[in-house]
């Protein structure tokens, strides 16, 4: 397996300079490429193969930055469109925008051009940058490429791709019958509900930050668009968004690796976070919970150890269905927050629901 690890990194001006004629000229050449590509199509109904050396003539600005990060740009054009061919709902390549893109660059190590040090990094074209390196990749790895990327408060980040990875693999498979299987239900508040009890802090970082950012948003409204207090105002409503996106992921991160750590086996219900950011107006609780992000980490994290992550259907009725007797309750509204059955079972909706999506999976194992 692959695995990154991202430090921050200190350029010096000159380097800040080139590192933003590097994004800038990735942006030129992308747009560039992709426009000679539809308007070759629309002539001839034929793709076009152009590539970045066929550019460096015209445009010869392109000499100044480094090739293989003009390289990746038409590996980033290619997946691109593999992508649209194979799931026409992704969409058809976009232009990059100058002021909403991500400005960022992969770099590839060929015969030694990268060099990682304990405080410092040797990239091509721009020699050694200062390093944070606030941790130690695993042994026997192998380097194989660098992105530079450059958030909007300012700040540059290098993400290091090691590929070597060895995952965990555990020697047998485990009895599911009587193996440590944790089941969890997408909630509203707090995210997520256990099928057992697990100390979790209150999430929700949006809405905690939210008064400080409208205050930083107002002041930015009333700058001029351009002037200098314009982009500094910017930057620090840029802070603001950042910091509500650190405490997100470091939050998600710890939850995640401390499920990972203790259950053999996960179960999530398989269910669409985009559809359901749109119902009900719900976007702004959804995007603050993060649980997608948070599946992403609990599965590539149980995968690392060797365990399961399991995906029950979104159409089983987890909510409905009695955890004690099987009883289906034919209508649930969505205001009941309290599962009584017939049975005399009187528990939480959300908590029946995460017990329910457990059983299930531990079926799904055995069968």
């Amino acid at each position: 397996m692959n695995i990154a690890y991202r430090f921050r990194i200190y350029p010096t001006e000159e380097q800040k300079i080139l590192l933003g004629k590097t994004f800038g000229c990735c942006r030129f050449l992308y747009n560039q490429m992709l426009n000679d590509r539809i308007q070759e199509y629309e002539k001839t109904k034929k793709m076009l193969k152009n590539t970045p050396a066929m550019y460096k003539k015209e445009y010869p600005f392109l000499k100044e930055v480094d090739s293989l990060a003009l390289a990746n740009v038409q590996l980033h054009l290619e997946k691109a469109y593999n992508k649209f061919f194979r799931e026409p709902k992704i969409g058809f390549p976009r232009f990059k925008s100058k002021h909403h893109s991500r400005n960022s660059y992969t770099t590839n190590v060929v015969n030694g051009n990268i060099l990682v040090e304990s405080k410092r990094i040797r990239l091509p074209k721009l020699k050694w940058i200062a390093m944070k390196k606030h941790r130690k990749p695993a042994e026997d790895l192998r380097l194989k490429s660098v992105t530079i990327s450059m958030e909007p408060s300012g700040k540059y980040f290098a993400s290091l791709l090691y590929e070597g990875y060895r995952c965990e693999n555990q020697a047998a498979e485990p009895d599911y019958s009587t193996a440590k299987i944790l089941g969890i239900d997408y909630a509203m508040q707090g995210m997520a509900v256990f099928s057992e009890k697990i100390e979790t802090g209150e999430a929700g970082f949006f809405r905690k930050n939210e008064k400080r950012l409208a205050r930083e948003q107002r002041k930015l409204s009333r700058c001029v668009r351009g002037s200098h207090n314009y982009e500094l105002q910017k930057k620090k409503v840029a802070r603001c968004h950042e910091k509500i996106r650190n405490q997100r992921r470091d939050y998600l991160h710890k939850l995640s690796r401390k499920i990972a750590d203790s259950y053999d086996a996960v179960a999530v219900e398989d269910i669409d976070m985009k559809a359901m950011g749109q119902c009900l107006h719900f976007g702004k609780s959804v995007q603050d919970n993060g649980y997608g992000m948070f599946r992403e980490m609990l599965d590539y994290k149980l995968a690392w150890k060797g365990k399961k992550m399991v995906k029950v259907d979104r159409f089983f009725p987890s909510s409905k269905k009695c955890c004690k007797c099987g009883r289906i309750k034919k209508e649930l509204k969505l205001s009941e927050r309290v599962y009584r059955c017939a049975c005399g079972n009187e528990m939480d909706r959300d908590r029946n629901a995460a017990i329910n999506i457990r059983e299930e999976a531990r079926r799904m194992l055995i069968a």
